[in-house]
C-alpha cells in the first residue's frame, strides 16, 4: 500500500513539474544573468580556440567589460540573448560561435504563428529590396527599394541585425542575406511588434514615398488535422532539397549541393559522377551557393571527385584543451566529446592539442570517375563552414572556375570539427561552441576575407525583381561560348 501510494506520489510529482507553465517574459534576477555571463566568459576564455583571432585580447577584454555593464537590472531571456550575449560573441568573429534560445523557450513557440513585420528583403551594400511581402501588398511589391521603416534607415535597421550575427572574420556577405531572409524574426525581436509601420520607398516614378502599412498577423489554422505519414515519393523529394543533378539538351550538368550533411550524399556523389562519365559530360555547373557546410568527410569526398592534384584538409587543426572540464555537464555530449579529444588529438609543440590525421594525410584525386571535364563552381555569401573549405581547396585547380560572389566562409580558415552546445545554468541559453580552429591547407594570409570568385558576379537588381538567377545564366551563356570556340 505505502510502495503504491510512493509511486503514486512521484508520477504527480514529475507530472506536475513537465506541465508547469514556461513563461517566455519571465524575468531573471540581476544576480543570475551576471552568473550566466561570467559562466560563458570563464568557459570561452578556457576552451574558446579562436577567442583572439580577428579581436585582440584587450578589446575582448573591454567587450566582455562592456557587455557585463550593460545587465544593469533583471532582464528575460529574449533580451539577455539579443542584446547581450549575441552582440558579444559578434566580436570574436567567428561565424559558428553563436546563441539559441533555451530548449523550453524553442519548445513554446513552436508551431506558435506570431505576427511580424510583413516585408522580406534582398540586402545588399546600402539597397534593400522587397523580395516577398506577406501581407500581399499592391503597392510594396518585389523589387522596391525601402530606404526607412518608422523613420529610422533601412541602414541603421541592418546594422543593428548585423551587430548580433556571427560572422567569420570581416565577410559581411552572408550575414547581408541572412538579415534580409529573416528580416521579420530579427525585426521583431530587435525592435518589437507595432500595430503599424511608416515605410518609405521609392515609387514606379523614382520618387520617395510614405505608406503605412499594418503588421502581418497570420490567420489560426486548424490544428486538429490528421498527420498523413510520408511516402517513399516524399523521402526522394527531401532528398532533391540538398542534392540534384540535371543534364539539359546542350549537354550541361548542373549539380546542386546544397549541404555536407543530409541527402544521402556518398551515394549521391558515386552515381552522379558515374553518370557524368558514362554521358561523357564535358562542362559541370556545380552549385554551392546556399550549402553552409556539414561534415568535413563529404566535403572532401566531393574534392577529390573534383580536384587535379593531391590535399590536404588543413595545415593546422588544434583544440585549446584536450578535455571540456570543468564545464563537461553543461555540454551537450560532453562525456563523449571528452573522449574525442583525448583519442584524435595530441599535444604539439605550441601547447595545443592537435588533430595530427587532417594535418597530415594528403588525399588523392578519384582514379574512377574522375570529373575532368571543365567546372564551374557557383559560390555565394551563405556558402560556409566545410563548403568554403571545398571551394578553396579546388580553387586554382585546372579546368576549374569560381564564379559568383565571396563566400561567407573564411578562406584562411575557420573553426569548427566539433560544435558542441554549452547551456548556461540559469537562463538555459544554448551557446554553439567551436572546439577546433581549422588553418586551411595552402592557406592565404589572414585577411578576413572569405573564398574569392574567379568570375564576379554581382547581385543585379532587375534579376532581383523579375525572380532571374542571373548567375547561373550568366554561366550558362559563356559555357555555350566556350562549346562554340571548339566547333
Amino acid at each position: 500500500m505505502f510502495r503504491n501510494a510512493l509511486v503514486v506520489s512521484v508520477i504527480i510529482l514529475f507530472g506536475s513539474c513537465a506541465t508547469g507553465k514556461y513563461i517566455p517574459d519571465k524575468k531573471l534576477s540581476q544576480s543570475q544573468l551576471k552568473e550566466d555571463y561570467l559562466f560563458l566568459k570563464n568557459a570561452l576564455e578556457l576552451k574558446h580556440p579562436s577567442l583572439y583571432w580577428y579581436t585582440t585580447k584587450d578589446s575582448m577584454d573591454e567587450y566582455f567589460n562592456h557587455f557585463f555593464n550593460q545587465i544593469k537590472d533583471s532582464m528575460c531571456e529574449r533580451d539577455f540573448a539579443w542584446n547581450v550575449v549575441s552582440p558579444l560573441l559578434h566580436n570574436i568573429r567567428c561565424g559558428h560561435t553563436s546563441v539559441s534560445m533555451s530548449k523550453m523557450y524553442v519548445h513554446y513557440y513552436r508551431n506558435k504563428k506570431l505576427p511580424a513585420f510583413p516585408l522580406y528583403f534582398k540586402i545588399w551594400n546600402d539597397t534593400a529590396v522587397v523580395f516577398a511581402n506577406l501581407n500581399k501588398d499592391s503597392t510594396l511589391m518585389r523589387g522596391t527599394i525601402v530606404k526607412s521603416i518608422n523613420n529610422i534607415p533601412l541602414t541603421s535597421i541592418t546594422d543593428s541585425i548585423l551587430l548580433r550575427l556571427p560572422i567569420d572574420g570581416y565577410g559581411e556577405n552572408f550575414n547581408l542575406i541572412r538579415a534580409g531572409a529573416s528580416f521579420p524574426y530579427f525585426h521583431r525581436n530587435i525592435f518589437g511588434i507595432d500595430s503599424l509601420y511608416k515605410v518609405k520607398y521609392i515609387n514606379s516614378s523614382g520618387d520617395e514615398e510614405e505608406k503605412t502599412i499594418p503588421v502581418y498577423r497570420p490567420a489560426i489554422k486548424d490544428t486538429g488535422k490528421i498527420k498523413v505519414p510520408k511516402t517513399p515519393v516524399q523521402k526522394i523529394n527531401k532528398n532533391l532539397f540538398y542534392r540534384s543533378l540535371a543534364i539539359d539538351s546542350n549537354n550541361i550538368a548542373v549539380m546542386e549541393v546544397n549541404s555536407f550533411t543530409s541527402g544521402n550524399m556518398r551515394r549521391f556523389f558515386r552515381r552522379s559522377f558515374r553518370e557524368l562519365r558514362k554521358k561523357d559530360i564535358k562542362y559541370l555547373i556545380l552549385d554551392i551557393r546556399n550549402n553552409s557546410g556539414g561534415k568535413v568527410g563529404l566535403s572532401t569526398m566531393l574534392t577529390k571527385y573534383i580536384i587535379d592534384k593531391k590535399f590536404r584538409v588543413s595545415d593546422t587543426t588544434f583544440a585549446k584543451a584536450q578535455s571540456l572540464k570543468p564545464f563537461t555537464r553543461h555540454f551537450k555530449g560532453g562525456f563523449f566529446n571528452n573522449l574525442q579529444l583525448y583519442f584524435s588529438t595530441h599535444r604539439g609543440a605550441d601547447g595545443k592539442f592537435h588533430m595530427g590525421y587532417l594535418e597530415r594525410h594528403f588525399f588523392k584525386p578519384k582514379k574512377k570517375n574522375h570529373f575532368n571535364g571543365k567546372s564551374y563552381i557557383l559560390i555565394g555569401g551563405p556558402t560556409f563552414s566545410a563548403a568554403s573549405v571545398f571551394a578553396g581547396a579546388v580553387k586554382g585547380s585546372t579546368n576549374v572556375i569560381l564564379a559568383g560572389e565571396e563566400t561567407g566562409g573564411g578562406w584562411h580558415g575557420n573553426n569548427g570539427i566539433m560544435i558542441p552546445a554549452l547551456t548556461l545554468p540559469n537562463s538555459k541559453l544554448r551557446i554553439n561552441f567551436p572546439l577546433f580552429r581549422i588553418v586551411q591547407f595552402n592557406h592565404v594570409p589572414k585577411n578576413g576575407m572569405g573564398v574569392m570568385p574567379d568570375i564576379l558576379i554581382e547581385t543585379d537588381y532587375k534579376a532581383i525583381k523579375n525572380g532571374k538567377d542571373k548567375k547561373m545564366r550568366v554561366i550558362k551563356e559563356m559555357i555555350l561560348e566556350d562549346m562554340k570556340t571548339k566547333l
